[in-house]
């Protein structure tokens, strides 16, 4: 059947700044690729080639394995709703709807879990497919889909898997999609067929993204060559129980029953696991920072799957019950904060029997993964739910002794686990590897020799055995063990009630999220799934001596005792990443590296204006919300800023932007973008300048003492040490640990923190408002060089910018083909920290890392009033209609209407395809 062709209008141009329109893209295109093809080339890379692969929505298609008609229908943002009369035909069309409009990127994703982009992308990968076969994701996935899974899940990865390959037959490279027809000038790639596991493996790749604090115990490592332990300690203060509240407030666990429950007793002593987790190893060192430092080359460098590798990962999600609401129901809203995607990680689609029965058991509707059946989030008939990253530590560094063909563990050389790997490689040739592993988990220093030569030199205590030719680094990770969390998707999509929805949770084993809860009957609650570990000795924030056994895992917290809450008097429950619960009222160590809780605080403080101003919430209250970009630190900070004594009358122009501003970031604001250049600056000079070169942006170079580092110096006494980390991911990064550093310093104005060497004609500092001044100074004159002299000419968005970038050719193939896949920039309010979480790196610079990858607001009491956005389009194909364009109106802060019902699904239907059997 030919390709509908009906969706190919011209881009108009507008808040993306890109001026062209999709024509005109086309043709530069086809010109760009005729010259460097030849004329056979130019031929073959037509307008309607580039057109071959849109899917077609229109009309019926035959697909040998249904046993009766699906019918898929469009609104118009091309967002699929199907219907069909069994569970298997559902999602045997929910696999071929996807692959329609993303195979690409399902089939880049699969290659990333299993190790093989090599195979696709060539020999630049080998290394991150070295890693990622050494982790095994696929062959977990594979246990876990032959031994854990039921009958009833692997039965709907089957029928996913078979629509999967019911598209791709018959078709070659230029019928899926533009990327397989570049990749065809450089190698014969062709996808192979679709399996259940591919399936399963991407909830790894989630899990991976999305695993807690091992950043944090790689980086507090590194410190240890710049600083002493109490200077460390303050860069990871403690959680500010007192002032952020956590998520759980009115349940408690009861001590006597070992039970988490709402009618529960105070537990007493605070955040050790009762089997006693006792001081935590003494074996960070000098030569350590060098093998971690290593490691976090190799993490550096992997491809993200939902997030920016683990670091910055934030989310949004409360509920309201209806007491406080206008329509006297719930309302559950969620925005998870990913790393942005061309297309978007999410998918939006709905999944409906026409007749909910025992043979057809789904009528459900929100966000799916392309590659993976069900809806992740979204709601049902009867229940919504939301997500945030819980940030529990379910990750651990261990230090090996290696011997030989072993490693040492109780005094004993036990023997590796080995198997070999062979890299197949597009325009080169395979590679073999062996991976080892160690009774805690696969060897991840073999995947770097300067982990294994640096760590000749680690520094450990007395009792740590010889280190001979180094200690090695490996990775003990929930993920890397079978589990059932393809079973929880199943069953939350179709759970009619809190039991129901905690029955589903207990299945979601990785990675472990915050799951908010609203019904139709009225209830709200939170609950905190996964496998989460308890541990004999140490509590998980530093590598861990891999040869003494006291450090062992002894087990995982039981469902039953972890925190919960049903129906809490107070009307309402806020996740944002910050603690789960105040660890005086619980006995067990579940991170020591939580998220701050400003966006929560910030989120508590909006909902209780409302409630206690008598006033009730409405849906588009909950949107507003989402879209508050209140600063919090600079609340605190500008009214000190305004106090200093500013000679430069250029400056001082700069100062005056603070007075009277609101404290919000706009895109237009020019208070805004003062302010957080400002920040910036406070954050380089005080921390950034004085950390390791591991931890700063590569290529930002500073003297130092070679001897006695203890920040920049004069080029005459010093080296000269540049950074050595990526823009996106360096320290200090300005998130609300910064914040909470930086308020705990405030009163302590003499503290060495408050110290930077002059540079140039600029002014040194030797306490914390001359500090505040001379990034007063720095910040005016970045903004010059950026912005321009002219005040008047600054705002925000200028600086916080945002670009959309096709994860694989969109960043690394030839400028015109990025050209032809990427999107942007559109310029962004919001920012670190904020409810409206546009998130910045403040060492690396102002533009956008990570977004609210998608925005919902659900109305429990009339689901066809429940909103939605997603950052891009439904389509991965970069002409289509749909590719980004939900993007404007995600920037606005607008919601789409959801539809739910037949009848409203009916109204807003623009094409319907129907698959036939």
């Amino acid at each position: 059947m030919p390709p509908n062709t009906t969706a190919t209008t011209g881009d108009k141009p507008g808040k993306s700044g890109r001026k062209k329109g999709r024509k005109g893209r086309l043709l530069v295109l086809v010109l760009v690729l005729a010259i460097i093809g030849g004329v056979a080339y130019g031929a073959y890379w037509s307008i309607s080639t580039v057109r071959a692969s849109f899917p077609q929505t229109t009309g019926s298609i035959t697909l040998q394995g249904l046993s009766g008609p699906v019918d898929v229908k469009r609104d118009g943002y091309g967002i699929p709703q199907v219907y069909a009369s069994s569970d298997e035909d559902l999602f045997m069309a929910q696999g071929y709807v996807q692959a329609q409009d993303r195979f690409y990127e399902m089939d880049v994703r699969r290659h990333m879990t299993s190790g093989r982009l090599s195979e696709m992308f060539g020999k630049d990968q080998v290394e991150n497919d070295e890693f990622l076969r050494t982790l095994g994701w696929d062959r977990v996935a594979k246990v876990e889909y032959d031994t854990k899974l039921s009958p009833s899940t692997k039965k709907y990865l089957q029928a996913y898997a078979k629509g999967v390959n019911a598209y791709l037959a018959g078709k070659d490279g230029k019928d899926l999609s533009l990327e397989y027809a570049a990749l065809g000038f450089t190698n014969d790639y062709k996808p192979a067929q679709w399996t259940p596991v591919d399936s399963v493996s991407w909830l790894k790749a989630m899990a991976w993204d999305l695993r807690g604090n091992m950043q944090d115990e790689i980086d507090r490592a590194l410190m240890t060559s710049r600083l002493d332990a109490q200077q460390i300690a303050a860069l990871y203060p403690e959680y500010p129980y007192g002032r952020n509240q956590a998520i759980v407030q009115e349940s408690q666990y009861d001590e006597l029953a070992g039970t988490f429950g709402e009618d529960g007793a105070t537990s007493g002593s605070g955040g050790t696991d009762p089997s006693g987790t006792g001081d935590s190893a003494s074996t960070a060192g000098t030569a350590l920072e060098g093998q971690l430092s290593g490691l976090y080359d190799v993490l550096d460098d992997l491809p993200t799957a939902v997030g920016v590798n683990g670091n910055g990962i934030g989310s949004n999600s409360w509920v309201v019950s209806g007491a406080h609401t206008i329509t006297g129901k719930p309302l559950l809203a969620n925005d998870p904060h990913l790393s942005a995607a061309l297309p978007s990680v999410w998918y939006q689609m709905g999944l409906h029997c026409r007749a909910v029965s025992s043979k057809c058991q789904y009528d459900v509707t929100g966000y799916t993964f392309a590659g993976m059946p069900g809806v992740v989030i979204g709601h049902n008939g009867n229940i919504a739910w939301g997500m945030t990253n819980s940030g529990v530590d379910v990750t651990d560094l261990y230090l090996e002794k290696l011997t030989g063909d072993g490693y040492l563990y109780n005094g004993k050389e036990k023997a590796f686990e080995t198997r070999e790997e062979t890299i197949e490689v597009a325009g080169g040739e395979s590679k073999k590897i062996v991976v080892r592993k160690t009774n805690n988990g696969p060897l991840l220093s073999d995947r770097d020799d300067e982990l294994v030569k640096v760590g000749k030199k680690a520094t450990v205590t007395t009792a740590a055995p010889d280190r001979g030719d180094g200690y090695g680094i490996a990775l003990k990770w929930t993920a890397l063990e079978p589990g059932t969390s393809m079973d929880a998707v199943f069953a939350m999509d179709k759970a009619a009630d809190w039991s129901d929805f905690r029955a589903a949770a207990q299945k979601f084993d990785v990675p472990s999220q915050n799951l908010v809860y609203a019904d139709t009957a009225g209830h709200i609650g939170y609950t905190l799934p996964g496998k989460i570990p308890t541990r004999a000795k140490g509590d998980g924030s530093i590598p861990a001596p891999g040869w003494n056994s006291s450090y062992r895992w002894t087990g995982y917290i039981d469902f039953d005792k972890l925190p919960y809450e049903y129906d809490p008097k107070r009307g309402y429950i806020v996740t944002a990443n910050q603690a789960v619960i105040d660890k005086d009222k619980y006995p067990y160590t579940l991170t020591t590296d939580w998220g701050y809780g400003t966006r929560s605080q910030r989120i508590t403080s909006l909902i209780k204006q409302k409630i206690d101003g008598g006033g009730k919430i409405s849906t588009d209250d909950m949107r507003q919300m989402q879209m508050d970009n209140f600063s919090e630190i600079a609340g605190w900070l500008v009214p000190t800023l305004l106090k200093i004594d500013i000679d430069d009358p250029d400056v001082r122009q700069a100062q005056k932007l603070l007075a009277g501003w609101d404290y919000t970031q706009d895109a237009d604001s020019a208070a805004a973008a003062y302010f957080n250049s400002v920040w910036r600056n406070i954050l380089k000079l005080a921390f950034g300048n004085k950390l390791p070169k591991e931890l700063r942006v590569e290529g930002q170079c500073l003297y130092v003492d070679p001897v006695n580092t203890t920040g920049p110096a004069d080029a005459t006494t010093k080296v000269r040490e540049c950074g050595q980390r990526a823009a996106d991911q360096a320290q200090p990064d300005g998130g609300d640990r910064w914040f909470e550093v930086v308020r705990k310093l405030m009163d302590d104005e003499n503290s060495d923190w408050w110290t930077t060497p002059a540079s140039g004609t600029r002014p040194p500092a030797h306490d914390r408002d001359g500090l505040f001044k001379r990034a007063m100074i720095d910040a005016r004159w970045e903004l010059t060089a950026k912005l321009g002299k002219d005040i008047d000419t600054w705002s925000w968005g200028r600086l916080h910018r945002l670009f959309l970038k096709n994860q694989t050719l969109g960043t690394a193939g030839p400028g015109f083909l990025q050209y032809a896949l990427n999107r942007g920039p559109w310029e962004l309010g919001g920012g670190e920290a904020t409810v409206d979480a546009t998130g910045w790196n403040a060492a690396g610079g102002y533009g956008v890392v990570w977004v609210p990858s998608m925005r919902m607001v659900v109305n429990l009491d009339d689901l066809d009033k429940s909103k939605w956005i997603n950052l891009t389009g439904a389509s991965g194909h970069a002409y289509s209609a749909h590719y980004t364009d939900q993007t404007d109106k995600w920037a606005a802060g607008e919601l789409l209407p959801w539809s739910f019902s037949g009848k409203v699904v009916d109204d807003s239907t623009s094409d319907t395809l129907v698959l036939k059997p």
